[in-house]
């Protein structure tokens, strides 16, 4: 097996200026984000035409050991049979999806995995490529809830939902392994309050009971459990929702996505503190 020599790019952290909101004060400083840009992963069985297997969302680096787990993950192949990890060198790619493609090799006459449970969503053709602005674009386009023009949380009461949320986190008291998501108003009462074992599934819960009490998926916040990956903040632009409040970090793309859309989002947020990204 071979693998490709090139030189990755970006990197697994970029600089971003940040306003931080203190109980006694504001300060401007650089902080650094963990880069979260999308890899395509294709598949090619000897001089075949590549095909597009699955897209996910990553941390730049080892991704030819990323692509190489999924396909054993997924059983689509031997890991004998794998001879080439490489990033893709299309010629109609742009420069910054150069480095988000990777194409594993398989030995001629393989026998792939006719299908896999990501399937629904790899679809594709083969000279499809990603990249971060791609993705920020997309989610743009299909925005479902018209944009919230009220008021947000300030930052004092942003760094109050957190608190406000755990004291209705109750499976999470009971087990301590689930996350939870909360909408919320300008005025920091919250409003409803779902928990799941996965952070996006929690979001969509708080989402879902707009959705089924058939009223707009607008709110004036979301207040999430744990940090702000790019799908969650994905999920409140395309809801309408007008600020994301995360206990943890956000990521580099999450916060690209959160300032083109005029989100108001805080990281790192407790009672003491929060970080206002955008």
């Amino acid at each position: 097996m071979t693998t490709s020599a090139r030189a990755r790019r970006p990197g697994p952290s970029v600089r971003t200026r940040v306003t931080e909101h203190l109980a006694d004060g504001t300060r401007h400083h650089e902080d650094r984000l963990a880069t979260e840009e999308p890899l395509e992963i294709r598949l090619a069985v000897g001089t075949l035409p590549a095909r597009r297997i699955w897209v996910t969302m990553r941390t730049p680096g080892h991704d030819f050991e990323l692509a190489a787990g999924f396909a054993m993950g997924e059983s689509l192949c031997a890991p004998e049979s794998i001879r080439q990890v490489a990033y893709c060198t299309d010629a109609d790619l742009a420069p910054e999806q150069e480095f988000n493609v990777v194409t594993i090799t398989v030995a001629a006459g393989t026998d792939i995995a006719a299908a896999h449970r990501h399937q629904a969503r790899s679809a594709g053709s083969s000279a499809c490529g990603v990249c971060g602005k791609d993705s920020v674009a997309e989610v743009l386009d299909v925005v479902h809830g018209a944009r919230w023009t009220d008021e947000v949380p300030s930052p004092a009461v942003a760094r109050e939902l957190p608190d406000r949320l755990r004291e209705d986190q109750q499976l999470f008291g009971r087990t301590g392994g689930v996350h939870a998501a909360a909408l919320a108003s300008a005025d920091g009462v919250i409003e409803v309050v779902r928990e799941d074992v996965g952070r996006h599934n929690a979001v969509d819960k708080v989402i879902g009971t707009r959705v089924l009490g058939g009223r707009d998926t607008g709110a004036a916040c979301l207040v999430v459990s744990g940090r702000a990956g790019f799908e969650l903040v994905q999920k409140a632009v395309t809801a309408g929702i007008g600020s994301l409040v995360a206990v943890g970090a956000p990521t580099s793309l999450s916060v690209d996505l959160a300032r083109q859309a005029g989100l108001t989002l805080y990281g790192f947020t407790s009672s003491g503190r929060c970080v206002q990204y955008a």
